[in-house]
């Protein structure tokens, strides 16, 4: 029989500690809450590349439509219950939260070189020059529109076209015999839903959430025209349903070819020129998005970017994920892989100055017009006291727009008058506001 001396014997407790702890180690697994959007999907298919470089790390993806998100991870963050070490947030949450201490800063040092993110969507993400989520895409809003249904229409498009010709175009193209809706918009209930769209809408007609003393301004007869136009133009020129469809609900509409416009987000444009997945990726045309009375507010910023909250147990991990998935390498590795007009767009200065991604995207510069023309410190034609183009980065202003968004789809869908449905709106708007001591 083999004998163990004491020297052998700690040797082999100590490897075995070693391996107890290498044991451990592999096992750390991080949780990552996301939207269930087209990049992000991607992002899920290159786990392994990221796994592979950090063999001490596993991914688990919660994947959630946009509404559920917004409601899972707010919860998850206010109560602190770290279910998720990193979650999938925008420029409403970011700033917020950050402020309330609620989410970790952005690890920005080394190679990381956060100098080379767009100042207006690394402005939108931080509180106090401090960066508390790295943006993985950003977006304004743009037209899309068929170009031959619109010539062939004899019709032009152009950019910050009235939302006149608009509607005159919507109606030119519209051939639901053949399947063709004149204009393809939001109009699922969500602040983040159809008020995206719709406050930037109404900017454009002279509208505002608030005047400078807080008091909702939603009975005005900016927002009545704007949600009146809106509402005629879907229910003469949309497809049926209307009240129902969001993104991805549109971009499939879209790609089928059956919308002859689509005024939506500017991310949109690398899947409808994807001949992968649209049926009209040769067709698209693309301008800036349309006004009523001003340009002010007229089309969005948003970033869907990557936070970690501050109840996360797994800090260091999730800090090298939010790194990996908002990099100049991962853009590299999704072009080198998918090609370049697949890559996630609207954050780095240097995806846009690539020639390949200008060769790739025909949309790059229609895009990134849009997204540098967004203001959030100015988006209103009146003075108004809150920053965001289509939200106001007011913790209230969640369950405002959530109520707002309820009340105009249940117009679009024929369930109440616009008159009634923004007289609704502007109540619940007045109670909150009340509440929360703003007068």
């Amino acid at each position: 029989m083999k004998r163990f001396t004491k020297k052998t014997l700690a040797y082999a407790i100590s490897i075995t500690a070693a391996m107890s702890a290498a044991s451990t180690f592999a096992e750390t697994q991080i949780t990552v809450a996301t939207v269930n959007n087209g990049h992000m999907i991607e992002m899920q298919k290159f786990t392994p590349e990221f796994e592979k470089a950090n063999p001490g790390i596993k991914v688990k993806w919660v994947t959630l439509e946009e509404g559920v998100l917004r409601q899972n991870v707010t919860q998850d963050i206010a109560n602190k219950s770290g279910l998720y070490d990193v979650m999938t947030i925008g420029m409403y949450e970011a700033p917020i939260w950050g402020e309330r201490g609620w989410l970790q800063p952005v690890d920005t040092s080394g190679s990381y070189d956060a100098k080379d993110i767009l100042p207006s969507i690394r402005g939108g993400l931080s509180y106090e020059g401090t960066m508390y989520a790295a943006p993985f895409y950003g977006e304004s809003s743009m037209v899309m529109y068929r170009k031959d249904l619109v010539k062939a229409a004899g019709m032009e498009i152009n950019d910050r076209d009235s939302w006149e010709h608009i509607r005159d175009v919507a109606a030119a193209v519209n051939d639901p015999s053949k399947g063709i809706y004149g204009i393809c918009l939001r109009g699922k209930a969500g602040w983040g839903d159809n008020m995206a769209f719709m406050t930037a809408m109404a900017n454009s007609f002279g509208a505002r959430w608030f005047d400078e003393n807080w008091k909702p301004q939603l009975e005005t007869k900016e927002w009545k025209e704007a949600v009146t136009f809106y509402v005629d133009l879907l229910t003469k020129y949309g497809p049926p349903g209307s009240s129902s469809n969001s993104f991805n609900e549109s971009l499939a509409l879209f790609n089928e070819g059956k919308c002859g416009m689509w005024i939506d987000a500017t991310i949109a444009a690398s899947f409808v020129t994807d001949p992968k997945q649209s049926k009209v990726a040769d067709k698209v045309g693309f301008a800036q998005s349309p006004i009523s009375v001003t340009e002010k507010g007229a089309n969005w910023l948003w970033s869907w970017a990557l936070g970690i909250p501050a109840a996360t147990k797994n800090a260091d991990a999730a800090q090298k994920f939010v790194r990996w998935a908002t990099s100049k390498e991962y853009i590299q590795l999704v072009g080198k892989t998918n090609g370049w007009a697949a890559v996630p767009t609207g954050t780095r200065a240097s995806t846009y100055a690539n020639p390949k991604f200008q060769k790739a995207a025909v949309f790059a510069e229609a895009e990134l017009k849009a997204i540098n023309s967004a203001d959030p410190t100015d988006s209103t034609l009146k003075p108004s006291p809150y920053v965001g183009v289509q939200f106001a980065a007011i913790p209230e202003f969640q369950a405002i727009g959530t109520t707002a968004g309820q009340m105009i789809s249940g117009a679009l869908a024929g369930s109440m008058t616009v008159d009634e449905a923004l007289k609704i709106a502007n109540k619940a708007a007045d109670r909150q506001m009340r509440q929360a001591g703003y007068y």
